[in-house]
């Protein structure tokens, strides 16, 4: 079942269940009313008929014949008088006689001063009536014909209203919830034509402020994201393809110019360390994808503790010097410590090493004198690094897109690279929830600022 057709069934059942109570309470109370007034209706008749039979001293029989009279066309209230002693004083009708007191009753009527019930859904009332310092005792009753008629006029009315209204409600909900479900209706169109290869398609959306409109621009915000990682995934494939492909290609050169003819032991040595250099340089590309993979990751996945950054900042330096003897690379805390916690974050220590050590040697590699500097600043709630070095610097051009993959200015001529080191430095800065920014001035060198809150 469609949600719109749930919907409209929904409200009609509501609807229907609020008209029920409605009605139900209408009718309830009209049966009230109507019993209540019919029992003072009935007091009302058997204090006249007591008072024209002890004040207007009315004649029984003709106050009978007045009853039988009347009984052929309507319903007339039997009536009938008792003194306290159960000694019939006067009765409408003794033959016919429907409420057939007791003495029993008439005691109770005494004690209690007036009752009411139903017989054979006849209504009765009794009642004491107070003359000439007796007390007498009057029973009347009659069957409400009219007042019933009215009720089950009222009845039958409910259900027809009820069972019309219904219908004009249920088609009314089908209508409204189709009109409701309209701009959804449009957006499954839409949405079905969207595929990986339109995904600049975008789903309707008004400029309203209401729910549709806000998961239509919830949607179209994904789709950009999703068009931007199709991008950035097409790019990313381009360039690993083009950056696996030329050391791959100079690896196989070497190896078949070697392999066409009889060379000396120098040439065979020169040819290994070409190979060998363009070897390791698919190793470091592929550790580089590997680490950005796992930048990349959930962080929820990615297991994290309490780390010093100094002890990683060391960590950092060794792995570099050990891969670069020649660099020089010099740590300097800008102001002392009291205690742990203003140095530790919570990080992945292997991935911070990767982003320190990364920032170390592009200072290095760049650097006429290979030497880079990190200075660390404790402040109340942040830690500031500032990574330095008196290199070649970066063009303002440059400056603006280090960040992107694969990405490579004026300076790959002074250094080989593959443009991974920094937007993967980027992406695990802010994985550890950190800032990471860049200024420079070309031939004075490049600074570094990143920012951990602790």
């Amino acid at each position: 079942m469609k949600t719109r057709t749930r919907l409209a069934l929904l409200f009609t059942v509501i609807t229907a269940t609020i008209l029920l109570a409605f009605a139900a309470v209408i009718y309830y109370s009209t049966q009230e009313s109507r019993e209540r007034e019919f029992y003072t209706l009935l007091k009302k008749e058997a204090v006249t008929k007591a008072n024209l039979f002890f004040n207007a001293k009315v004649n029984p029989q003709t106050l009978q014949d007045i009853y039988r009279s009347n009984r052929q066309i309507l319903n007339e209230v039997e009536v009938a008088i008792y003194d306290q002693d159960f000694n019939l004083l006067y009765h409408d009708a003794v033959d016919i006689d429907f409420v057939k007191e007791t003495k029993p009753m008439i005691d109770n009527i005494y004690k209690k001063g007036e009752i009411k019930f139903y017989q054979e859904g006849w209504q009765v009332v009794g009642m004491r009536f107070d003359f000439e310092d007796q007390t007498y005792i009057i029973t009347a009753t009659s069957y409400d014909q009219y007042g019933y008629n009215k009720l089950n006029s009222l009845l039958k009315t409910s259900i027809f209203v009820f069972v019309i209204s219904i219908v004009f409600i249920y088609i009314a909900g089908v209508f409204f919830s189709k009109k409701a479900f309209e701009p959804i209706s449009k957006m499954t169109e839409k949405a079905q034509d969207i595929t990986a290869t339109n995904l600049d398609l975008r789903l309707p959306s008004n400029d309203n402020k209401d729910e549709l409109s806000e998961l239509a621009q919830t949607f179209n915000a994904m789709l950009d994201r999703l068009e931007e990682s199709f991008d950035t995934q097409k790019y990313f494939v381009s360039n690993i393809s083009h950056e696996l492909r030329t050391p791959l290609t100079a690896i196989i050169t070497e190896l078949e110019l070697s392999l066409g003819k009889e060379r000396n032991s120098e040439d065979y040595k020169l040819a290994i360390q070409n190979s060998l250099k363009d070897a390791k340089k698919i190793v470091r590309l592929s550790n580089s994808l590997l680490d950005m993979a796992k930048a990349s990751y959930d962080p929820s996945e990615i297991s994290f503790k309490s780390v010093r950054i100094d002890e990683v900042l060391l960590d950092a330096r060794q792995q570099v010097q050990q891969a670069n003897p020649n660099y020089k690379i010099d740590i300097h805390f800008e102001n002392d410590f009291e205690n742990d916690a203003q140095i530790s974050i919570n990080a992945n220590e292997y991935l911070l090493k990767v982003a320190f050590a990364n920032l170390f040697e592009n200072g290095c590699k760049f650097s006429e004198d290979q030497h880079s500097k990190a200075s660390i600043l404790f402040e109340n709630e942040s830690i500031q690094l500032k990574f330095s070095d008196h290199g070649i610097g970066i063009s303002e051009i440059d400056l603006k897109n280090i960040f992107k993959p694969f990405y490579r200015g004026d300076n790959q001529k002074f250094a080989d690279g593959n443009g991974i080191g920094l937007p993967l430095t980027q992406k695990i800065i802010l994985l550890h929830k950190g800032s990471i920014s860049a200024s420079s001035k070309l031939g004075e060198g490049t600074d570094f600022y990143v920012s951990f809150l602790n």
